[in-house]
Parts: C-alpha cells; sequence; structure tokens
C-alpha cells in the first residue's frame, strides 16, 4: 500500500496494493478458528500474530462484544428469459412480499417487461422484471407474493464474493454460526472463524455477547471509483438494533467497559445509530446506514 499525499489529502489510489491471487484462500479453514489473527496494540503500536482460538487471550472480564447476526440469502439465481436466453440475477434486498431490488446479466435480456424462469435443484419460479433503476439494477417481481419467499431456499443459490471461484462444498461455510436474520446478499465475514466452542469460552470467561442485525449487501464489493474517497456515494445497507442490545451496549459504554465490533459491519450499524442520537449513543431503532470509514 502506498502511504503517501498529495498537498495533504489522500487520494484513492493510495490505497492501491498489491495481492497476489495465490494468497487468496478458496477453501475455508478447518476447524473455523484455526485461522490466522492479527492483533494491533493501541498503547505501544506492537503487531502480534495469533491463531483465532487464542482471542480469549486479548479479552477481559466485562468486555461486551458486537455480534451481526445477518444471514445471507440463497440471492443468485439461474434461468432462462421466456423468449430464450440464459440469465443470472441476484437478489440484493426485497422491497415488498415477492418484489425484489436486483442486478442482472446480460442486461439486455432484462428489460421492463421481461419474464423469465429460474430453475434450481428444487424446481422453478417465474418472474418478470418491473422497472430499471438509474443506476441499472431491477425491480423484479417473482413468484407469487409468498410463493417466491418461500421457495427461494428450493431454487436460489448462497453467492459467493467475486475473488472466490471455487464452489463451496457446504454453503453453510459462508455464513456465521450465528446467523439467524436472513437479508445478507454477502456474509459479514469477520464472524466466519466463530465456533459455538469459543463463544461459549469467551462467554465463560466474563464477556458480554450482543446481536445486531446489518444486511450487508452487495454493493460492499463495488470499487470506490472517486479520485478523492470523501466524495464517493456509498451503498446504504439495512440495519436493525433492538432495545436490550443497545441497553447493553450504552450501559458498557457508561460504565467504562470495552466494547468491541466484530467486523466493519457491527461498526457501521453502531456509529449510523449512535450518529441519529442526541448522547452520541446508539438507541434502539432501524434504518439504512450509508457511512464509511475514511482517514482522520
Amino acid at each position: 500500500m502506498t502511504s503517501q499525499t498529495h498537498g495533504g489529502i489522500l487520494r484513492t489510489s493510495d490505497f492501491d496494493y498489491e495481492l497476489p491471487e495465490s494468497l487468496i484462500a478458496q477453501t475455508p479453514m478447518e476447524p473455523r478458528d484455526h485461522s490466522r489473527l492479527m492483533s494491533l496494540s493501541r498503547t505501544d503500536g506492537s503487531i502480534r500474530h495469533h491463531r483465532f482460538y487464542e482471542l480469549p487471550q486479548l479479552l477481559l472480564p466485562g468486555d461486551l462484544m458486537v455480534f451481526n447476526d445477518s444471514r445471507v440469502m440463497p440471492a443468485r439465481l439461474r434461468g432462462s428469459r421466456s423468449t430464450g436466453g440464459a440469465i443470472e440475477i441476484l437478489l440484493l434486498s426485497r422491497l415488498s412480499p415477492g418484489v425484489w431490488r436486483a442486478i442482472g446479466r446480460p442486461g439486455r435480456l432484462l428489460r421492463p417487461g421481461s419474464a423469465f424462469e429460474v430453475v434450481g435443484e428444487g424446481g422453478s419460479m417465474r418472474g418478470e422484471v418491473l422497472e430499471i433503476e438509474p443506476d441499472g439494477e431491477r425491480i423484479i417481481r417473482l413468484g407469487g407474493r409468498l410463493d417466491g419467499e418461500e421457495r427461494l431456499h428450493d431454487i436460489g443459490e448462497v453467492p459467493l464474493p467475486p475473488y472466490i471461484t471455487e464452489t463451496l462444498a457446504d454453503p453453510e461455510r459462508y455464513q456465521t454460526v450465528y446467523a439467524r436474520e436472513e437479508g445478507s446478499a454477502a456474509a459479514p465475514t469477520a464472524g466466519l472463524h466463530f465456533t459455538d466452542e469459543l463463544l461459549e469460552k469467551v462467554r465463560g470467561m466474563g464477556v458480554q455477547t450482543v446481536f445486531v442485525t446489518l444486511h450487508v449487501g452487495w454493493g460492499t464489493f463495488r470499487p470506490v471509483k472517486d479520485d478523492d474517497p470523501t466524495e464517493h456515494t456509498m451503498h446504504a445497507e439495512y440495519w436493525e438494533l433492538s432495545h436490550a442490545a443497545a441497553s447493553a451496549i450504552r450501559s458498557a459504554k457508561e460504565e467504562g467497559r470495552r466494547v468491541i465490533s466484530v467486523g466493519t459491519t457491527a461498526v457501521r450499524l453502531l456509529e449510523n445509530a449512535a450518529s441519529l442520537s442526541e448522547d452520541g449513543l446508539p438507541h434502539a431503532g432501524s434504518g439504512w446506514a450509508d457511512i464509511f470509514i475514511t482517514p482522520g
């Protein structure tokens, strides 16, 4: 990564770095918690390397950990248009029963009014393109109001990031062990390394755990095209924060205990919720977060 500024202003190009394809794991580590973990000390700047199962060594009794419990939808659909031609659709978010925001290819076959059929191991389902948004996303209808929702698990596939080219033997490996609330197009990957046993060990040492929900959008993989990163328009993601979770987080902050977010999706939710309150602490609610981290 280049570390230089242009007249004191960071440019998007300053974040470029080389990542050899050979270093991108195509199959998940087994067991989950044997993956690598790096810690950076905020006091002396030292860097240490661990295995993820050693995480409890970095925690203290009284810490509060915040987990994103969103679950990846079977959002990738394959099929054909009624008049012929193979298509692929990726569901982004549900707008109403049976109606979805999506992207698809090839775009020339997915025009307003186009009828299509998607096919999977569990059968098939018909759909229609309702409209095209200015950014090229499609609004589509799938099946009936409820039929489409129920049959997605029979027909759809869990989408993998574009840098993963191998097919997962077990799609559950692209879900966290605590995933509950379905709605993401991509996994909150920081949590993939936790096992049920590690979670119990963390709780057993006096660490409090709470769960929040932010549905990760496919826009998380879109590149930043603006030269000035502060001018980038970030995609929005839907979040929900329960009264119980918000109360626990506020209590920890007020008592001076550490609040540790598992991954940037949990950070995004907490920062957005806090920005909406007068006291600067997250309160229960829901909404769409479009904030993102920039230097300084």
